[in-house]
C-alpha cells in the first residue's frame, strides 16, 4: 500500500478485463484496488477512449471525515471507507479530489473526498444491477483462469 495518498490519485478495481484492455502502470493499493501511476483523470479518460471504452464521472462527491491531524494511516483508512462506499454502488474507479485539514473549537479533523468513476464498454452508463453483474462476471472469469493456471502447473 503506498504511503502517500494525494489529490488527483486514481484508483481502479483490479478487474482483469480492464487491466488487459487498458495499458497503464499500476500498483496494488488495498484489497482489489490498484493505484494508477502517472495518469490524472483527463489522461485516464484519453487512454480509455483510445481503447474504445468509456469512462463516466459521477458528480456526487463521496466524503469521509476523521478526527485528528492528517497522517498517512488515517488518510488510508478514510480512503478504504470511500472504496467500500463506491464498491457498494458497483463503480470500478475512484478519483481522490480533496484532503483538507480543518479545526472546530480547537479540535483538528480532516475530510477526504473523492468522485466515483466507472469504466465500461457501452457509451451509456449501465444501471446498478447490470454493473454488479459485470463485476461479478469479470471476477468469475478471473478465478477460472487462476484455477486453470494452477491446475496446469
Amino acid at each position: 500500500m503506498p504511503t502517500t495518498v494525494q489529490t488527483g490519485m486514481i484508483l481502479i478495481d483490479d478487474e482483469p478485463r480492464l487491466t488487459q484492455i487498458i495499458a497503464f502502470k499500476s500498483e496494488p493499493y488495498s484489497g482489489k484496488w490498484r493505484v494508477i501511476n502517472g495518469l490524472d483523470g483527463f489522461a485516464l479518460d484519453r487512454e480509455i477512449r483510445a481503447a474504445g471504452w468509456h469512462v463516466f464521472f459521477m458528480a456526487a462527491e463521496v466524503k469521509v471525515m476523521f478526527f485528528g491531524l492528517i497522517r498517512a494511516r488515517k488518510v488510508q483508512d478514510a480512503l478504504k471507507r470511500i472504496m467500500a462506499k463506491v464498491r457498494s454502488q458497483n463503480f470500478n474507479c475512484i478519483e481522490v479530489t480533496g484532503i483538507v485539514a480543518k479545526r472546530f473549537l480547537g479540535v483538528p479533523y480532516a475530510t477526504v473526498s473523492a468522485h466515483s468513476r466507472h469504466i465500461q464498454q457501452s457509451c451509456q452508463l449501465d444501471d446498478d444491477r447490470r454493473r454488479a453483474g459485470q463485476i461479478s462476471g469479470m471476477r468469475a472469469v478471473s478465478s477460472q483462469r487462476m484455477s486453470a493456471i494452477s491446475s496446469s502447473s
